[in-house]
């Protein structure tokens, strides 16, 4: 969000919120404590805005993304029920705005992908380099630009979880509960979407193994 457009916050509401969890906070702002709203803002403007990055990779458009999320949040705020996380309420709200602007631009960048060690479902994409450029800069540069057209290259429902499991680190139930897809159609989309990926690099880079 544009530093001038982020929530300005005294410190003594800082302090006065930042032991609650995110559930309590909405449950403060749906009883009229504009500050609890602050406090959520504050937590998540920074994550937000690289979660949507990833999906407009444009600045501006990231922006309009985060402060429209943030909006849609404080103008929906009565819908909230606490049975769900805040935060994939809040990512679902984000994701549909994103798509609605790929729908729009029929554009979509993202980069950067990870297995989690924690977990051992989760697949891991190696992407070995060897053709190192004599200008490093250069040669990261254009692995990212070859990244970003493969990503652009596989359906929209495997680019939609890599980005939210790959890039914001959610979980594979958050996910499911952003998408509204069972877990394991999840876990499928994940995995076929990476190899997928391994496919359409294999003649720009050298795929590592594969983790189980």
């Amino acid at each position: 969000m544009n530093r001038k457009l982020r929530v300005k916050m005294s410190i003594s509401a800082v302090q006065s919120y930042k032991n609650y969890s995110d559930e309590d906070l909405m449950e403060f702002f749906q009883n009229g404590k504009t500050a609890a709203f602050n406090e959520l803002v504050y937590r998540y403007q920074d994550r937000l805005h690289n979660f949507l990055y990833r999906y407009t990779h444009d600045h501006q458009d990231c922006e309009d993304l985060v402060q429209e999320t943030f909006l849609r949040v404080h103008k929906s705020k009565d819908s909230y029920e606490r049975i769900a996380r805040f935060s994939t309420w809040m990512y679902t709200i984000a994701l549909n705005l994103a798509k609605s602007l790929y729908k729009k631009k029929k554009r979509m960048y993202m980069v950067t992908i990870h297995k989690d060690d924690s977990d051992p479902e989760d697949r891991e994409m190696v992407i070995e380099d060897h053709n190192i450029l004599p200008d490093q800069q250069l040669h990261e540069k254009l692995c990212i630009e070859q990244l970003e057209k493969a990503l652009m290259e596989i359906p929209e429902d495997f680019r939609e979880v890599i980005v939210l499991r790959d890039i914001q680190q959610l979980t594979y139930e958050e996910i499911s509960d952003i998408t509204d897809v069972p877990m394991g159609t999840v876990k499928s989309r994940i995995n076929r979407g990476r190899v997928q990926l391994q496919d359409l690099l294999i003649n720009y880079v050298k795929p590592g193994t594969n983790a189980a």
